[in-house]
């Protein structure tokens, strides 16, 4: 007997997201064009939609499964064939079917040709008649399969759709910190021309020069650290985008500017419709589920009906008459097996342990998808702190360059001071402008884990 299978992961499903007020508001029903609205982002969005490869590969995936459904759809029927063929044979004298043809005459005066040629043409059928509803319950299975199919076609279009914006906002923050590389490279060039100067009038050493010329170099190499990371991050994108590397169009001033959207996260059963991750699981598990009905009713007899008409003769000029020439064959057999079922066990066996494979696969999609918005909502609370606190640093030391500098050009501050303070403004100018590509991404990521971004 087939595993009876209980779904408690899908009856336990909470009534609402932790720390969320249970509303049907969900953004994931909004349509891509209208959750992102940087025009550059939208671009790139609509080529990767018609160029990606593996969309492209997706996409005969369902080809291959609408084939499977075509076949199994086919097999329902009889199978027609038509038929001709020539041959001839000549049995031995002393046997019954030589005796027979040496005292036979066709027509009187007129014996059985010795060979005896045969030539024959007509229609062949063969027809499982499907008495137990097997091949239909095989054709269920295909359809469920392809509609899978269709639905992961829908997950790899929400994937791609994130994964492009995601490049994009790391590109941008990689834009804004190469901008403030270089300002900060500014910010010590005119250091160490005050450190040289301080040194010629004796107010400081060699020691303070050659600390700032080793900054200058470390933000350098910095710099070329950032445009190799610029390179890789724009052949991200036209890989994506199924093409060659070229420039990607962007605008990097508005991106410390851009206001994450607000997200709603609805109902934790909106997944099980909105997310085509889930829904393809939720298919396979009903296809596995047809496998097994189907296994089950191979050990059940088999009806198989041949037919045969067309025309036979010794000789094409015969095959005309009519209707001594007329010949057909009609048999059905009814055969179930006896002895030797293990391989009909083991296939049962089989697609049994996979129907409990899918279950687990479908209760593993459920269960990670509703994490991952706890996970995310979470965080996109958190990084609004976090974000807020990090411009609260960066305007401070900012502000403490200039007290600083000032300090070192009276001789009232030692170079360390100034080196710390622009190397921690340095530091909060980057880590805040990672903590906005994180926002962004966030938001992103929540809206692909509402099931957004196929519709």
């Amino acid at each position: 007997m087939a595993t009876k299978i209980q779904d408690r992961v899908k009856e336990t499903l909470p009534q609402s997201f932790e720390d969320q007020t249970a509303s049907e508001n969900n953004s994931g029903l909004t349509p891509w064009k209208q959750f992102f609205t940087d025009p550059n982002l939208v671009n790139l969005i609509d080529e990767a939609l018609k160029n990606n490869q593996d969309l492209l590969i997706t996409l005969q995936q369902i080809e291959v499964a609408k084939s499977d459904v075509m076949y199994k759809n086919g097999r329902l029927s009889p199978t027609v064939a038509a038929k001709l063929g020539a041959g001839v044979s000549k049995a031995g004298r002393y046997t019954s079917e030589g005796a027979g043809d040496a005292t036979t005459e066709i027509k009187p005066g007129k014996d059985m040709p010795d060979p005896l040629g045969n030539f024959e043409g007509g229609l062949v059928a063969d027809w499982e008649v499907d008495i137990w509803h097997k091949l239909r319950t095989e054709k269920q299975s295909a359809v469920a399969h392809y509609l899978s199919t269709v639905e992961g076609k829908n997950f790899v279009l929400s994937s791609l759709i994130a994964e492009v914006a995601d490049n994009y906002y790391g590109l941008l923050s990689l834009d804004n910190q190469l901008d403030i590389i270089h300002q900060y490279i500014d910010l010590q060039k005119k250091a160490l021309e005050i450190a040289k100067i301080q040194k010629q009038a004796m107010a400081a050493t060699e020691l303070a020069v050659k600390k700032f010329e080793a900054e200058l170099a470390k933000s350098n190499a910095t710099e070329y650290d950032l445009k190799q990371q610029i390179t890789e991050k724009e052949n991200q994108i036209n890989a994506l985008l199924g093409r060659y590397p070229q420039p990607i169009v962007r605008a990097k001033e508005s991106f410390m500017t851009i206001v994450p959207q607000t997200v709603y996260t609805g109902i934790p059963s909106q997944l099980l419709a909105n997310r085509p991750d889930i829904k393809q699981a939720e298919l396979e598990l009903k296809s596995a589920q047809l496998d097994v009905e189907a296994a089950r009713k191979e050990f059940y007899p088999s009806l198989d009906i041949n037919a045969t008409l067309g025309l036979e003769a010794f000789k094409p000029s015969y095959l005309v008459k009519m209707p001594e020439s007329i010949a057909y064959n009609l048999a059905g057999e009814l055969a179930g097996p006896l002895i030797n079922k293990s391989a009909i066990q083991a296939q049962f066996k089989s697609a049994d342990a996979r129907q409990i494979q899918a279950l687990y696969e479908y209760d593993k999609t459920i269960l990670s998808a509703y994490l991952d918005i706890t996970n995310q909502m979470s965080a996109i609370k958190n990084l609004d702190q976090y974000y807020q606190m990090k411009a609260k640093e960066s305007k401070a030391l900012d502000e403490g360059i200039d007290i600083a500098n000032q300090l070192f050009r009276n001789s009232r501050a030692d170079y360390l001071e100034v080196l710390m303070n622009q190397r921690d403004a340095l530091d909060a100018k980057m880590e805040l402008i990672e903590a906005k590509e994180r926002q962004l991404s966030t938001v992103v990521d929540i809206y692909k884990s509402l099931g957004g971004g196929w519709k």
